[in-house]
């Protein structure tokens, strides 16, 4: 029994059994992709997962998004402006995924270089006007939908610049061995983000190509850019130093207080565990104040410069 007499098409241009069935397909190869990711993560010691999660809740979001669309749920019937007339099926469910899955793939990659964070989170934006513009571009049944596209080419290009001019001009922290796997990332995910505007004139904007091979040539962009790309990413990154990165500040602490909190806070900071037992041997109050002290003074050891 197929998903579509289940859940009808609630237009007459339509995913077809054949499309649902390759839709499953790709639902179970990103739901195997996100359990061994799953494992993956949960097999890396604690404050050394930050690609791992990333990549686990792309995968998880892309298998949603499959199992909706597989069961012919997610999408709106609008009217097509070229070739056969009538409604067609426009898949919004699609584009919650790729607005939630785009900018962390891009987060994923030029974290590994010296980019800025500030440059990091406006490429994160450009990709979310991506998406936003060809959603928008999709829903639109009139020639306005190609000025959407325009605006979305335009961030598309903008994205390619900072992976290319900026993102592979920079200083990576990791060492020169990392520059050369992200020329090979960066190229990847430039050939294939190349690809799905092809398919977009082809599908939702110019009515071409049928709902069903819109389904194969998606399913098979998502895959490239998703577990296939994911998990060579994350292999490339197995012998890499996770500190030379720089996200000490994303590490994991230990929740109660101790050695692991002086550790995590840096030289010249005491556990606040610590502060109290000095407090209480010194007769300094708990407060860190010395009785006659100014307030908001607190003292500085002899040697360290630790407060006390």
């Amino acid at each position: 029994m197929s998903s579509l007499d289940t859940n009808p098409p609630n237009a007459p241009i339509h995913v077809s059994t054949h499309g649902t069935d390759w839709l499953w397909a790709v639902f179970a190869l990103m739901t195997v992709a996100m359990l061994g990711m799953f494992v993956m993560t949960h097999m890396r010691p604690r404050g050394t997962r930050f690609f791992h999660n990333i990549a686990l809740i792309i995968l998880t979001v892309s298998a949603i998004a499959y199992f909706a669309m597989a069961s012919d749920l997610g999408a709106t019937p609008i009217q097509t402006e070229f070739r056969a007339s009538g409604a067609r099926q426009i898949w919004y469910v699609r584009y919650i995924q790729w607005f939630i899955n785009f900018p962390l793939l891009l987060v994923l990659i030029l974290t590994t270089t010296g980019l800025a964070m500030s440059d990091i989170l406006q490429t994160a934006f450009f990709a979310w006007v991506v998406v936003v513009t060809g959603l928008v571009g999709a829903l639109t049944s009139t020639s306005y939908k190609w000025g959407f596209y325009v605006f979305g080419l335009y961030a598309l290009f903008h994205i390619w610049t900072m992976l290319w001019a900026h993102g592979h001009r920079t200083i990576f922290n990791a060492g020169a061995g990392m520059r050369t796997g992200y020329g090979r990332g960066a190229g990847w995910v430039t050939f294939i983000t190349l690809l799905y505007p092809i398919c977009w004139a082809c599908s939702e904007g110019g009515n071409v190509i049928s709902v069903t091979s819109e389904m194969v040539w998606y399913g098979i962009l998502d895959l490239l850019l998703g577990p296939i790309f994911l998990y060579y990413f994350i292999w490339s990154l197995r012998a890499v130093d996770y500190a030379a990165f720089g996200l000490q500040s994303l590490k994991y602490t230990d929740t109660t207080y101790g050695s692991a909190y002086g550790a995590a806070a840096g030289p010249g900071v005491v556990a606040p565990t610590t502060r109290a037992k000095e407090a209480e041997a010194t007769g300094v109050g708990h407060a860190g104040v010395v009785p006659g002290a100014a307030p908001g003074i607190v003292p500085v050891g002899p040697t360290t410069g630790a407060a006390v």
